[in-house]
């Protein structure tokens, strides 16, 4: 039988997509929709209504994404059916006959544009026209699994760690008191990767430019500038709108959040009006999900003491009066106990060799970039040679981790003297979840070298040069600060906690103080007036009122060391901290003979209630798992209106929330829920009691589960 005589009509198309997704890394994301990571081969599958015939029939392929696909922005593309593949170009090859059915292997360059795809075939014999058939529908992402991708990361381990980790930790409180917070990123939860693209078309590129913004999608750096700025929604319907006061009765209290899933999903359902509210962990643990899910290997990294440096100086002012009460200021200067941004893996083709890696992303609205709200890629080994001319803002991470602080004793709005002049203060503790663990690892050698090491100096004065030489001439406090280095102190003083702060306890703190032998001083005794004042802080580094004033006489011998006890009652600060239960004790030593002041301070967090999270049994999927909770009210007062929210990718579909009205003073709270496990494979718990005395009371458990049936 002549088969030309028969044109070739397709009868059926199988994408075969759970044998693609799972070896293009997605079968996590579901089986619904074909999912593939660019730089790779996948597969389909052809049934005709008669055998293909190489000579005689022409198949050709067209693969479309964006509004209005054209092959000069790079949002079409159109490829021929051949034997072999040619290249890092679309194509269509390998392909293989049985009876009327063809198997073809597609593969997409690794420079295309990610988003979701339209893929069709024309076939047609001879001269005559050709016919066209849909085929389906794809989303292409990266692929830091290819090595033509530029977000090429060459280990299973990493890839494991920053692409397919679901769940995380986010590093909270104080350099010398750091707390770890568990954070369900959820980035394969189904409906996430389509949320992902909804941000992108949401951006003010996109709807200025839906063509040029589509096209543009081919550049990692280029997508992670549009997210970062989607974010936050000060120039935009971005994601989150922040809140760095202390109402949130509008929406939800950042402390409250415990994942991604149900923030974006609460975006995407009320059509992209911002979900209320967000501060920098809420934003960068969004942003970790939403750069993740799109196959960028990403991280959420701490900055404790993070310097927060507006005008480009290099330097953060904060002012105090004599009676140590931190006062207000109209700089937007300010320290922030800790600040979270985001890094995230990729070739820089952008820059000069030599700063590919991890790049620092933030989204958290600080300052504006090109016009808009966001910030990066900053090369993380920019930021640590002082090469901060580099894109993109760079000056303003390095300021964030190198700045030098200057605290100034202020009196009727003029500056008196210098209090301190720190120079290793900022910049403490980088922090992020260890690889394959739990536990906590300091990167802060990634960003700077050894405070007061030869580098680090030679880095500093490297970009100080840079940023402060034309402004010099300008700055009377620079003169100032240049003027002569701070004079020696005839003592040395410590303030240190007693024991360990627990909200709704009365706080003791030692105030340690050494007289020290010094020709430079007098051998004399010396009189100190030591005047101490405690403050709420907010996360960003503004003070609220003083709840405790205390002041302390004391004489000082040449050689003596003496310790003061000083206790903070906690009928002086209930009710009158913030969400975050920071509180800053100040004191100002005056020395009566000379007049000199002479500075001390202490910031801490108060410990929350414990909570435990108990698993005994074996987790399987779709089998009951018994989950046991425990909290024991430590504080001296109850916790009322307590609310208790369960979160986990795999093991929850969305939340579970249950009131459990009020905890006394001492008594222990027992809580047993069933799951049913959704996935395999190692998964999250994370557990929430919130009430209205303590918003943030965490715990997590890790849960291995197994596939059902499987002993």
């Amino acid at each position: 039988m002549d088969f030309f005589l028969f044109s070739l009509e397709l009868r059926s198309v199988d994408l075969q997509i759970p044998k693609n997704n799972k070896e293009h890394h997605t079968q996590e994301m579901g089986w619904k929709q074909l999912i593939l990571r660019r730089g790779q081969s996948f597969t389909i599958q052809l049934k005709f209504s008669r055998p293909f015939q190489p000579q005689l029939d022409h198949i050709t392929f067209v693969a479309e994404t964006g509004p209005e696909p054209t092959e000069l922005l790079g949002t079409r593309a159109t490829f021929f059916l051949t034997h072999t593949r040619r290249g890092n170009i679309w194509s269509a090859s390998d392909f293989t006959i049985a009876s009327n059915t063809l198997h073809i292997s597609l593969f997409t360059p690794a420079n295309a544009v990610i988003g979701h795809y339209t893929l069709k075939t024309e076939i047609s014999q001879g001269q005559a026209p050709s016919v066209t058939y849909p085929l389906g529908r794809f989303i292409l992402l990266f692929n830091p699994w290819s090595a033509e991708d530029d977000v090429y990361l060459p280990s299973e381990i990493l890839l494991q760690e920053y692409i397919m980790r679901d769940y995380g930790f986010v590093y909270k409180g104080h350099e010398n008191s750091i707390t770890s917070r568990p954070w369900n990123y959820g980035q394969f939860e189904e409906d996430i990767v389509n949320i992902c693209f909804e941000i992108l078309d949401k951006s003010l590129y996109f709807l200025k430019n839906p063509g040029k913004d589509c096209s543009q999608r081919r550049d990692v750096v280029y997508v992670c500038r549009v997210v970062s700025a989607m974010i936050n929604s000060n120039d935009d319907r971005g994601v989150l709108q922040g809140n760095w006061g202390e109402d949130y009765t509008q929406g939800t209290s950042p402390l409250e959040w415990t994942g991604s899933v149900a923030i974006l999903r609460q975006w995407s359902s009320r059509g992209g009006q911002p979900v209320k509210y967000g501060q920098c962990w809420v934003f960068a643990s969004v942003m970790c999900t939403v750069m993740r899910c799109l196959g960028v290997p990403t991280r959420v990294v701490s900055n404790f003491h993070s310097a927060h440096n507006t005008d480009g100086n290099l330097t953060i002012d904060t002012y105090y009066n004599r009676n140590a009460e931190i006062l207000p200021t109209e700089k937007q200067d300010k320290i922030w106990n800790f600040h979270v941004w985001n890094e995230c893996w990729m070739i820089r083709k952008d820059l000069p060799p030599g700063y590919n890696g991890w790049q620092v992303l933030d989204p958290t609205p600080q300052q504006t970039s090109s016009g808009l709200f966001c910030c990066g890629p900053a090369s993380v080994k920019a930021i640590k040679e002082g090469d901060i001319h580099l894109a993109y803002d760079t000056s303003f991470v390095y300021a964030e981790v190198n700045a030098d602080e200057v605290v100034w004793l202020s009196e009727d709005g003029q500056v008196q003297e210098i209090l301190a002049h720190n120079t290793r203060s900022i910049g403490k503790e980088i922090s992020t979840k260890t690889v394959g663990s739990d536990k906590r690892q300091d990167i802060t050698g990634s960003y700077k070298y050894p405070e007061g090491s030869p580098e680090e100096r030679s880095v500093f004065m490297k970009a100080s040069r840079k940023l402060l030489e034309p402004r010099r001439a300008s700055s009377p406090l620079l003169h100032l600060l240049g003027s002569g280095d701070l004079k020696d102190q005839p003592v040395q003083l410590q303030l240190w906690l007693a024991r360990t702060p627990m909200w709704g306890q009365d706080l003791l703190l030692m105030l340690h103080v050494r007289r020290v032998p010094d020709r430079a001083h007098t051998q004399s005794p010396i009189g100190l007036m030591v005047r101490f004042c405690a403050q709420p802080l907010l996360h960003g580094g503004s003070a609220r009122e003083p709840l405790w004033r205390h002041v302390v006489h004391l004489n000082m011998d040449l050689g003596k060391e003496m310790q003061w006890p000083l206790l903070l009652p906690y009928s002086d600060y209930r009710n009158k901290l913030t969400d975050e239960k920071l509180i800053r004790v100040s004191g100002i030593a005056e020395v009566e003979e000379t007049g000199q002041s002479i500075l001390v301070l202490k910031d801490f967090s108060l410990e929350p209630p414990r909570l435990s999270v108990e698993v005994f049994e074996r987790a399987e999927v779709g089998h009951a798992l018994n989950i046991y909770i425990t909290l024991t009210n430590t504080l001296m007062v109850a916790l009322s209106n307590c609310t208790v929210v369960l979160e986990g990718s795999g093991l929850i579909s969305g939340q579970i929330a249950e009131d459990l009205g009020t905890l006394m003073a001492g008594n222990t709270l027992r809580i047993q829920l069933e799951l049913y496990p959704i996935k395999a494979g190692l998964r999250q718990l994370q557990v929430l009691i919130r009430s209205n005395e303590v918003k943030e009371i965490k715990g997590y458990k890790d849960i291995l589960v197994a596939e059902a049936g499987v002993p």
